[in-house]
């Protein structure tokens, strides 16, 4: 809670004339000049689903911006969750619209009957491939639906009764079983309703307990709260059959989550209990692991971790006890789990910090000890052989490793098969090819020898970025380069069709053409499309994009992407107004900060409130322009951050003017998020730009002051780079025009709505221009057809008025 210094003045709805010197909002929308509002209205290009066996693929149709009524509808915000009461499922949740399905390999394909204004969510392929399931959202409820893919018909197997407030409500079993669901207990009765008198204050207390968290959003507040919490969360298991039987399996309880052995003949339960907290979100509440049998009976009670709201706030601090439990993906039923051994403090000095184990069915045994990390553990992939690869990292050095370790013989040295930096993309060796196991589940894909496995590498050089596909040999460890794209077309593998890697499936893009898929066989050369999608933007084809490399004052080499209007020269037609959009990383290396890790033959069209719209203006944008944030050594990288920043953007600066694109006085700068905090203290700390734009972000580091972004240090140990950083603490020295926008129910940690409240109330009191837009019903990303046409309309009328016609 904080008090507000000075009188506070929000804007809900803002449609001014940009240049009204008045905080008299008008409560309507606008829409962008054309053509933006007209592409903001186009269908986007399906996302597409291939089946595990490579038989059938699904077009998923996207939905466009929705109307800013579907996302004002009911929701509660819980324990930092945001649910919709109505329909017990996530608020303003994503989704699709539309499916079609056809075979593989061919390009006619059926569309699938559903119900008017479908909201598709949670699809999930059965292990035998004939089903691909989904849930359907309705305006009382969440129902769970099947697609026969072969029949290329979908029906319902649930009324609206799924419980999908937390994770994925459904799982599949094996075969023609069915899936298990958490669905909304019988009888719960009305909601609870919220004392008209207050029946007591709201009292916290600490005890000398060290317990920093971050900022959070959306936490419980009130006894009513906590109601809510229990209602809506309540949950039990059911059976769903195929012919649509109900089959429940245990009493309601906070579910948090319900997998299932691959076997099919166990379930691993995990429920929330009391006492809950104010502070931390549902992910910390205390939880308890059970495995039950098909029956719903408890088998065993593998542990029960209390709340965890004293998890240190340095990265690679971690909760105390068991975590990560799931099921091996290459046995029929065995858990594995992880548990910290520097009592999940990475402060702490210690020889290993994690330990890997596991347990088999019927779980009366031990747990096995399989491996100890040395750094932070990050994740393991089993095979159909007896070993497995895990990985360990350490944020501070950014130091990743990765291991083959033999499941058989646990006394045996663990190989290790890549060690490096892990932002260094250039030695990024790709990750490992994976495949359907004995039980449906991913697994390493191994040769038909089992003694390679594949890599499928990102392919990041000095020389541009070409992804790849390679073979481990996972004796020698020399690897063998099978595939590379090359030429003006940016290419990689989704798919391997067999286990030697000799038919293959690459989705192919350029600037041009948007990305489609192709099966290729690599001996022959011989390739087959299997999507025909074509540009939704053509207008965009004619944008000229190039990424750019250029040098900063330090040394460390900087890239952008430089966009620039169709037919436009700069020798002839002059310099042009210029946008910078920047979002700047922390590096530990200025070798690896200099990396360049992106393609100019990538197909790229904007969407939402894109800062690309900007060229159908006449605009130049420089979108990306990196802006490292080094610490080499012992030394922070947020220690210079103020110095980095502002010499990344002279450089910018620099080669736009060097190469005639900017005269240097018509230049703004902008971007979302750490995005606006950075450009906030660009016009703070330098004289560069004529204007600002800042989306959703956070201005005041004393408001987060257990960290953010990649600092992990408090404020009270660093305070003067809380400070330094803090563009609130600079206010005065702000003196171009600044355009703020937020999402009136920002949920991000860290950039509440009062952030850019209070740099505007700063800025006003202080003489500057500024213009606050708060969006209703918004979060961090705006989604609204209203508020991202809007959105795009202050932007262009705010840089139309300061930069295109502004005085230098």
């Amino acid at each position: 809670m904080f008090r507000h210094l000075f009188p506070l003045v929000v804007i809900p709805l803002i449609a001014m004339p940009v240049s009204a010197q008045t905080d008299q909002p008008m409560s309507t929308w606008q829409n962008p000049p054309e053509p933006i509002t007209s592409m903001l209205d186009v269908a986007p290009l399906p996302a597409v689903s291939i089946s595990r066996d490579n038989q059938w693929l699904v077009e998923l149709e996207r939905r466009a911006l929705l109307p800013i009524s579907e996302l004002s509808e009911p929701w509660l915000a819980i324990a930092g969750t945001k649910i919709n009461p109505n329909t017990w499922g996530p608020a303003q949740e994503g989704s699709y619209k539309g499916l079609t399905v056809r075979r593989l390999g061919t390009l006619e394909s059926t569309p699938i009957h559903l119900p008017p204004d479908a909201r598709i969510r949670n699809l999930r392929w059965s292990y035998d491939n004939r089903y691909l399931a989904f849930t359907l959202t309705q305006a009382d409820g969440i129902e769970l639906w099947v697609l026969d893919v072969a029949e290329a018909k979908a029906r319902p197997l649930s009324g609206p009764l799924l419980n999908g407030v937390y994770n994925s409500p459904c799982r599949w079993l094996p075969g023609d079983e069915g899936l298990i669901c958490k669905v909304r207990p019988q009888g719960l009765g009305v909601p609870p309703t919220e004392p008209k008198v207050p029946v007591g204050p709201v009292i916290e207390s600490s005890q000398g307990r060290v317990a920093a968290t971050r900022t959070y959003t959306n936490l419980l507040q009130s006894p009513h709260d906590e109601a809510l919490l229990e209602y809506y969360f309540s949950s039990q298991i059911a059976h769903i059959s195929l012919d649509g039987e109900i089959t429940l399996l245990d009493d309601p309880s906070l579910l948090r989550n319900v997998t299932v052995s691959p076997d099919g003949q166990w379930l691993l339960r995990s429920t929330v209990h009391r006492p809950f907290s104010y502070q931390v979100p549902l992910s910390r509440f205390p939880v308890r692991y059970e495995v039950l049998n098909r029956q719903g009976e408890v088998v065993h009670e593998l542990a029960d971790l209390p709340l965890a709201d004293d998890i240190p706030i340095a990265f690679d601090s971690v909760r105390q006890g068991k975590r990560g439990i799931g099921w091996r993906t290459d046995q029929p039923a065995t858990l594995f789990w992880t548990e910290a051994l520097d009592g999940g403090d990475a402060s702490n000095e210690a020889e290993h910090r994690d330990g890997l184990y596991t347990l088999a069915a019927p779980f009366d045994g031990e747990p096995t000890e399989l491996w100890r990390s040395t750094l932070r553990f990050r994740g393991v992939t089993w095979s159909t052989e007896d070993f497995a690869v895990v990985t360990e990292a350490w944020y501070d050095s950014r130091q990743l490793k990765a291991w083959s370790i033999n499941l058989g013989q646990t006394a045996s040295e663990p190989v290790l098969l890549d060690e490096r930096d892990f932002q260094n993309a250039y030695a990024n060796p790709g990750s490992p090819v994976l495949m359907p196991g004995p039980y449906g589940r991913s697994v390493l894909m191994l040769s038909e020898d089992g003694k390679s496995m594949y890599l499928n590498g990102g392919g990041a050089s000095p020389d541009g970025v070409f992804p790849f596909l390679d073979r481990l040999d996972l004796t020698s460890l020399e690897t063998e380069r099978l595939w590379q794209a090359e030429g003006d077309v940016f290419s990689r593998i989704t798919r391997l069709l067999d286990a030697n890697a000799e038919n293959i499936i690459v989705r192919r893009e350029s600037q041009t053409s948007p990305g489609n898929y192709h099966q290729l066989m690599l001996s022959s050369g011989e390739e087959k499309p299997l999507t025909e999608f074509v540009d939704p933007l053509a207008w965009y084809a004619d944008v000229q994009k190039e990424i750019v490399r250029y040098p900063r004052a330090d040394g460390v080499t900087l890239t952008a992407t430089l966009y620039l209007p169709p037919g436009y020269n700069p020798a002839t037609d002059g310099p042009l107004p210029t946008v910078l959009w920047v979002y700047p990383r922390e590096f530990k290396d200025r070798a690896v900060a200099s990396q360049n890790t992106r393609s100019e033959y990538t197909f790229t069209r904007p969407g939402r409130d894109s800062v690309l719209f900007l060229l159908t203006q006449g605009y130049a944008v420089l979108n990306g322009p990196t802006m490292p944030i080094v610490g080499e050594g012992d030394k922070q990288p947020n220690d210079t951050y103020i110095e980095q920043l502002v010499s990344s953007a002279e450089a910018a600066v620099n080669l736009l003017v060097e190469r005639g694109v900017s005269d240097g006085q018509r230049l703004a700068i902008g971007g979302h998020s750490y995005g606006a905090f950075t450009a906030a203290n660009l016009l703070a700390h330098s004289d560069l730009f004529q204007a600002g734009i800042a989306r959703s972000g956070a201005y005041n580091r004393t408001l987060t002051p257990f960290g953010f972004q990649g600092e992990q240090r408090n404020f009270w140990e660093t305070p003067e780079t809380y400070l330094t950083m803090s563009p609130f603490i600079a206010a005065e020295k702000i003196n171009e025009p600044l355009l703020l926008i937020h999402g009136a129910e920002d949920n991000n940690p860290g950039t509440y709505p009062i952030q850019s409240e209070r740099l505007y109330e700063a800025m006003k009191g202080l003489g500057g221009t500024v213009r606050y837009v708060s969006l209703p019903a918004e979060g961090h990303v705006y989604r609204s057809r209203e508020a991202v046409g809007h959105v795009l309309w202050e932007m262009v009328s705010w840089l139309d008025d300061h930069v295109k016609g502004g005085e230098p």
